[in-house]
């Protein structure tokens, strides 16, 4: 009788071991589960690799530069994040802008406009590019160049600002869609100094 009670009991033991083990187990595979979710709209926007996932057309080049201009002017970021997010945005410019502009001096201008945009608590409610119908392309010296629009809708003092800007683009050496220049709809020439 002594044994069959110790194997009972050793058995009840396993079991308990076993119970306790599986759900640990899963509390751990679910906690992890919640970080990857609780990813930040920051950190999902630095998350994207442009040397092995660079968007592929004209319009998705235009989406990421949103979501980057997103994280600038909706969300609080770190100075390490907004310096990451100012490389990330350097990718999608064409050489011709990057050298208009020094990383030192673009850092310099788009942390004062964003510092301005915040102080003046506006926020950017919407973001609406060109479908894909209504991008233009066309061949300018040489270069393959795509043009399109882009709406924004920005909120200050509880009124609604929409704006239209006209980006245009063009391929570089590596065939990557690379931003060249922009201009709101009304003005007189694309702003090649700008962000």
């Amino acid at each position: 009788m002594k044994k069959s009670a110790t194997r009972f009991t050793v058995i009840i033991i396993l079991a308990i071991v076993a119970v306790v083990g599986y759900y640990a187990y899963l509390s751990n595979k679910t906690r992890s589960a919640r970080e990857d979710e609780s990813m930040t709209f920051v950190e999902s926007t630095l998350s994207r690799n442009l040397v092995s996932n660079y968007p592929p057309t004209p319009k998705e080049v235009l989406r990421y530069y949103n979501e980057i201009q997103k994280c600038f002017y909706n969300e609080e970021c770190t100075k390490e994040e907004t310096e990451a997010l100012i490389l990330k945005l350097r990718d999608l410019l064409d050489q011709d802008l990057l050298d208009q502009n020094s990383l030192a001096m673009h850092t310099i201008r788009l942390e004062g406009e964003i510092k301005e945009f915040k102080e003046k608590k506006r926020t950017i409610t919407g973001m609406s590019v060109s479908s894909s119908a209504n991008v233009i392309y066309d061949t300018v010296d040489g270069y393959e160049c795509a043009k399109l629009n882009c709406d924004y809708n920005i909120m200050e003092d509880g009124k609604s600002n929409p704006t239209t800007q006209v980006f245009l683009l063009r391929k570089d050496s590596g065939r990557k869609w690379k931003i060249y220049g922009w201009k709101i709809l009304g003005t007189e020439q694309a702003d090649l100094a700008s962000e």
